[in-house]
């Protein structure tokens, strides 16, 4: 039997209700239809159920949040959407079934409708959901009269039928919709990728270009200008890559973290080119980010542990590095804390009684690769550095370097060489005599050298200012341009 009366409206603090009525409104989004131009197949169904049914007006109607909207009317021209509350349509898509209302006047609902207390007069409403396959209610094909009137069960069936109609229409209407939007997604994702592959072709001739012209300038880029003046330390440094023509890996800076404390750093990113080059600008940065928010040389590897790893364009790359920090200590010298990430040891250098160098490694136990493992871990080792006393740090090429005979320096042979250095240290003339040693090697040019020394002047050996020195023979731009010398000079 058709049902004979209007449902309750939902009520709106209804939970149970407002979630159901928001589960149909995704239904209504889904088909996508609200607004669309008028339909031939949607306005025979409304004449067709005018005719069959002999009432002045039918319709097909979508209910909407806050209204109806009519996608064909039947005898009811120039109207487009009503509001919903109260409304005849929007009660009857809340239930299953045909909703019938002989006479509205009756209905204490239906009574206050426009449609029945305005102009028009409806006297009879009858409406069928239009349901789609799972079961949500989109709409209702409706048939309206001027005069009261009884719907057989036969005619119930009828207008459900006339509404099973319109949601085929709805169907076949979204089957062609999803048709045409996987097409032109696939159009678009072809014309991206065909984009995309011409931008990588034209970035690859220039990348291929600008790394000839430009590996000069983009290896300057990667190491300071200079050294800074630190109050009561003397600091040294040498830069050589492998080829003139190929940007290195290597890497090292000092600058101030605050409260008269100072940071250095040195490493090695694996391998050589542009690649690497990104990586070890990445890593130069992030170490000096990460000192100003906490200096705790171990916290600024595990930055940039955390870093390499997040970074997609760094991909299997990683790095060694020593990250030391200096805090100043009263009667002269600094407390140095040295942090180590799978790199060789620093060797620390203090006069002896009898006029000599004692070398001593500076090495952590344990210290992993610098992003290579989310899980690495480091370690760190606390030393003091007195007057007199010197820090020597490096990469690998120094010691991989191979003698004459064809065998590497090594760390026994970096050992010999700096316990033949003269007291007190100086590292000015520690980075010179390096250099020096390197020069006398016939095997240099396999891997990039990067050296950084750190001294505590005497007060009988120290000048009238802080004196910082760097070399560097970095893919020179010119055949004149082989070395910089740089000397600053804090009165």
């Amino acid at each position: 039997m058709p049902e004979q009366a209007s449902p309750p409206a939902i009520t709106p603090n209804d939970p149970p209700a407002a979630s159901a009525e928001a589960a149909r409104m995704a239904a209504v989004r889904r088909y996508d239809i609200l607004d669309t131009p008028p339909d031939g197949a949607y306005d025979r169904v409304a004449s067709l159920a005018a005719r069959l049914f002999e009432v002045p007006v039918a319709t097909v109607t979508i209910v909407d949040e806050d209204r109806i909207w009519f996608k064909a009317t039947h005898g009811l021209e120039g109207v487009t959407e009503i509001g919903r509350d109260p409304g005849l349509c929007a009660s009857a898509v809340l239930t299953d079934d045909t909703t019938v209302i002989p006479d509205t006047l009756l209905d204490p609902l239906a009574c206050s409708n426009p449609l029945v207390a305005g102009p028009m007069g409806v006297r009879f409403y009858a409406a069928a959901p239009i349901i789609t396959a799972d079961g949500y209610r989109l709409g209702t094909v409706n048939i309206l009269d001027t005069r009261p009137r009884e719907l057989s069960e036969a005619d119930a069936a009828t207008l459900a039928d006339l509404a099973a109609v319109v949601r085929d229409q709805l169907e076949l209407r979204l089957s062609a919709l999803h048709v045409l939007r996987a097409e032109q997604e696939r159009r678009r994702v072809e014309e991206d990728k065909r984009q995309a592959e011409e931008e990588a072709r034209q970035r690859a001739e220039q990348d291929k270009a600008a790394i000839a012209t430009f590996a000069s300038t983009l290896q300057r880029t990667l190491v300071p200008p200079a050294l800074p003046a630190v109050p009561g330390l003397e600091l040294a440094c040498h830069y050589k890559t492998a080829s003139p023509q190929e940007v290195g890996g290597d890497f090292y800076d000092a600058f101030p973290v605050g409260g008269g404390r100072w940071a250095f750093f040195l490493g090695d990113v694996c391998g050589k080119g542009a690649e690497a080059a990104s990586v070890t600008s990445l890593t130069r940065y992030t170490l000096r980010a990460a000192a100003l928010v906490d200096p705790d040389p171990m916290a600024a590897l595990q930055a940039l542990n955390t870093a390499l790893l997040l970074d997609a364009a760094v991909g299997t790359r990683f790095c060694t590095a020593v990250f030391g920090l200096l805090d100043p200590t009263q009667g002269g010298g600094f407390t140095l804390t040295l942090a180590t990430g799978g790199h060789p040891p620093a060797y620390h250098l203090s006069p002896t009684k009898g006029g000599g160098v004692k070398v001593e490694a500076a090495r952590a136990k344990g210290g992993m690769l610098v992003g290579a493992f989310a899980e690495a871990t480091f370690a760190s080792h606390t030393l003091h550095l007195a007057p007199g006393e010197g820090l020597l740090l490096y990469t690998d090429g120094l010691t991989e370097a191979r003698t004459a005979d064809g065998h590497m320096l090594a760390d026994a042979g970096l050992t010999d060489f700096l316990a033949q250095r003269p007291a007190p240290v100086s590292a000015g003339t520690l980075i010179k005599d390096t250099v020096a040693l390197l020069d006398t090697l016939p095997d240099t040019e396999r891997d990039d050298v990067a050296l950084l020394a750190l001294s505590v002047p005497t007060a009988a050996t120290a000048p009238v200012g802080i004196t910082t020195t760097a070399h560097s023979a970095a893919a020179p731009t010119t055949p004149a341009d082989t070395s910089v010398g740089q000397e600053n000079r804090r009165p």
